[in-house]
């Protein structure tokens, strides 16, 4: 072949082949990051539900019994109300005969809102302590329950022990929980109580620098006076007896709305209400105990919630005079909270009309700005998560469902069919298609060039046991196939020469030419065993047969990506060929060795340019003309499958997209009669919930395999994952037996389960997201070495 070197200073324009090319190039690029981006989101929504479950960055360690000789003894003796105004630390007690009800561990929408409705039976305010991430999954509640006129502070985002945590954990933990507050019900706090903690008295030498970086960040400490001991579910009677204060103190008490069952809380709650309010208590929130302390009336401006009397700004890191009231500030902690009026003056009051609130609710701030709009992002972020992993949760569980059906139903059909098609005796004695079909048959050889393989592939016909005539159709070949076909010189070939027109243009020239009324296609890189004519073409005894499926072998298998295609052809291709032939709904006859009856052939239009699978949709086309199609598993033929990577991308791509193109061409079969509407209904079924929407959503399988196995429970994960492996193991060893192809490759399958059948789902995808986005593409020539030579592995 000659070229034409290009003028100097021009360059020679594109022909339409690179055009295409070129455009087909470009439209891939988006769909290959639009499956990226598929998989970052699905990644990203199971990293933070992980972190909202803490099954991500859990830290579980609680610590019991430290020393305490650094904390003030003044500060183990003082009250349940930590501050640090001026840098100094101060504690301060409840007033007499006055109760704060607080509330741990929520919210959550199935006990928080009955405690809700027992606060308003009794019209009294209590204080929520809150967890971050139970705030960001249940929004609407910590709306209602502000709205309500109760007041929230932060449990942290993770309910971690914070003695363990460094300043970045820290105030990761305190700037999350105010973002979920923000974007939950538009406010922040500066109300904090750590996670394990209880009496003051309890603060040890690991927790109170922990105490004293929040305080100088502008958070009031808030510890119990008395624990209700809720959580032990020891009865109404002693949760009502743990929860009164003695000698008519005053006193934060403790319950939960979280953590497990509730119902004794909620119904002691009652109880305990009705019995201190006999004995002449009142109940307030923080804020409102705090505000008695400075004396402050009910219903004045907003007031500190350090005890100091002092405006509390959120978002604001203050030092010095202020440090004690900056509303959850940490300089770099959300932002954006609105300024508090004063606490004491009247005219501050009502000039901060606006931003006036009850005394209950006086340690909240109004969000605003980049906090208001960073946590309903937040709150938007986890609402997705929140809906998307159920449905992946389901989803997985469909397709566990499906594979593990998959194997049963392979396993179950393909046994039946080869105990039906090798009975020797028996009912109904050996099997049999009928008389014995001897007439000449044609094979018709598409090729492009087919130079490394053409010969080989023609000295296996020449050595055909059944008489055949071969029909060479040269595609418009540059290489000399047509030449290396003619040189051969061997008997019943003809050589055609066409214009390159694509495979299913050179099978319909080659049928038009065919003498014989039975036409057997294959590849130009394909090696047919002697008698796999003879085998391929005896069902044709049966007069409702239109075509034959035979056995393709993969003959290059003696490398890594051969080995892995030879167990996807013996367990994949043919356990299902075998499956769906006694179901009578083939839906592919191989491109590498089938038969057809001539006339079916041109009844349904031949070999169709629609869409990239011709031999798919031939197949269906031949169902819907009311013809059988069976699999005839002695009729073997060897081919040589990609080599490389990006061959096998290539050709698989192309084979799922091209699937997917013949399955719609065809989908009027769902509602036809007879074969046709046979393949339809449990054929086409099978192919879409089998070959693509199971294998689109097994990457579901993996990623959360992966993910528990570094999160959650990596012994268990690997032994589930070992367990499926074992199922696949034995469905693969059982189609080799069938086969009788040799155990050795199967211990390719582990390495196969964890590099070849990602690569084959992402493919799977690719062509999904070519196909939703309206994408074509061309049909594509893999590079063939010729290495196919004889049959591999036949002893």
């Amino acid at each position: 072949m000659t070229s034409t070197t290009p003028s100097r200073g021009r360059r020679r324009a594109p022909t339409k082949m690179e055009r295409a090319a070129g455009k087909a190039a470009a439209l891939q690029k988006p769909r290959v990051i639009l499956a990226l981006l598929l998989l970052l989101g699905l990644t990203s929504v199971m990293l933070l539900d992980g972190y909202l479950r803490s099954e991500i960055g859990n830290d579980a360690r609680v610590r019991d019994g430290a020393a305490y000789d650094q904390v003030p003894q003044k500060i183990l003796d003082g009250g349940p109300l930590l501050t640090f105004t001026g840098g100094t630390a101060k504690t301060r007690s409840v007033p007499k005969k006055t109760i704060v009800l607080t509330f741990d561990d929520g919210p959550t929408p199935t006990w928080t809102p009955q405690i809700l409705k027992v606060l308003d039976d009794n019209d009294i305010e209590a204080t929520f302590f809150m967890v971050g991430s139970m705030v960001s999954r249940y929004p609407g509640v910590v709306k209602d329950l502000v709205d309500q006129g109760n007041e929230v502070g932060i449990h942290t985002f993770t309910h971690v022990d914070l003695s363990y945590q460094g300043t970045g954990r820290l105030q990761r933990e305190l700037k999350q929980t105010q973002l979920a507050l923000a974007g939950a019900a538009g406010i922040t706090t500066t109300l904090f109580r750590a996670p394990y903690s209880s009496e003051i008295n309890a603060v040890d030498n690991y927790s109170w620098p922990v105490y004293k970086e929040i305080g100088n960040l502008g958070y009031t400490s808030v510890f119990v006076d008395t624990d209700s001991d809720d959580w032990k579910k020891p009865g109404v009677s002693k949760i009502v007896q743990w929860a009164t204060p003695k000698n008519d103190k005053g006193a934060v008490v403790l319950m939960h709305d979280a953590g497990g069952d509730r119902s004794e809380t909620v119904k002691a709650l009652d109880t305990y209400i009705k019995k201190m309010k006999a004995k002449g208590y009142s109940f307030t929130t923080v804020s409102g105990a705090m505000a008695k302390l400075n004396g402050a009336p009910n219903g004045a401006g907003r007031t500190g919630a350090t005890g100091s009397g002092q405006a509390v700004e959120a978002g604001v890191g203050q030092t010095g005079a202020g440090a004690g009231a900056g509303a959850g500030a940490l300089g770099e902690q959300p932002g954006g909270a609105q300024s508090a009026p004063g606490s004491g003056s009247a005219d501050s009051s009502s000039s901060n009309s606006s931003n006036k609130v009850d005394v209950e609710q006086s340690g909240q701030q109004k969000a605003t700005g980049s906090t208001l709009y960073e946590g309903k992002a937040l709150i938007y972020a986890v609402a997705v998560a929140e809906w998307v992993l159920p449905l992946l949760s389901w989803l997985l569980l469909v397709v566990g469902v499906s594979v593990m059906g998959r194997f049963g139903m392979m396993l179950i059909l393909a046994r039946r069919h080869y105990r039906q098609r090798n009975r020797k005796r028996g009912k109904g004695g050996k099997f049999s298609w009928g008389p014995t079909v001897t007439r000449p048959v044609t094979v018709i050889v598409p090729a492009y060039n087919e130079k490394e393989c053409i010969a080989n592939t023609l000295h296996s016909l020449a050595r055909s046991t059944h008489p055949i005539e071969i029909i060479v159709v040269d595609d418009g070949s540059t290489d000399g196939t047509k030449e290396i076909a003619e040189s051969l010189g061997l008997p019943n070939v003809r050589v055609i020469r066409q214009e390159n027109a694509g495979k299913p243009a050179a099978l319909n020239n080659g049928v038009r030419n065919a003498s014989d009324d039975i036409v057997v296609m294959m590849d130009g890189d394909t090696v047919f065993e002697p008698d796999a004519v003879h085998q391929l073409v005896q069902p044709f005894a049966d007069p409702g047969i239109g075509a034959v499926a035979g056995n393709a072998k993969v003959g290059n298998r003696n490398t890594v990506i051969g080995a892995w295609q030879h167990i996807e052809y013996v367990m994949g291709f043919n356990l299902d060929r075998r499956m769906y032939d006694l179901l009578r709904c083939m839906p592919t006859i191989p491109g590498a060795i089938g038969a057809f009856r001539r006339d079916a052939v041109l009844e349904v239009g031949g070999m169709s340019e629609d869409t990239l699978a011709e031999d798919t949709d031939i197949t269906i086309a031949m169902h819907r003309a009311g013809w059988r199609v069976v699999y005839q598993e002695h009729a073997r033929a060897w081919t040589e499958a990609p080599s490389s990577l990006k061959q096998l991308w290539s050709q698989r791509y192309r084979w799922s997209y091209g699937t997917m193109q013949a399955l719609w061409k065809h989908r009027k079969s769902l509602t036809d009669k007879g074969l046709s509407g046979r393949f339809g209904r449990i054929g086409m079924p099978l192919v879409v919930i089998f070959q693509i929407i199971t294998p689109v959503l097994a990457p579901l399988i993996d990623v959360f395999t992966v993910y528990s196995m570094i999160f959650v429970d990596f012994w268990a994960s690997l032994l589930a994952w070992l367990a499926v492996l074992v199922v696949q193991l034995v469905c693969a060893a059982y189609a080799f037996r069938l086969d009788r192809e040799k155990y050795r490759y199967l211990a390719m399958l582990p390495l196969q389960q964890l590099a070849y059948r990602q690569m084959m789902y992402l493919v799977l995808i690719h062509s999904s997201v070519t196909a939703l986005t309206g994408g074509r593409l061309r049909w594509q020539k893999l590079k063939r070495t010729g290495e196919v030579g004889t049959p591999a592995g036949v002893s």
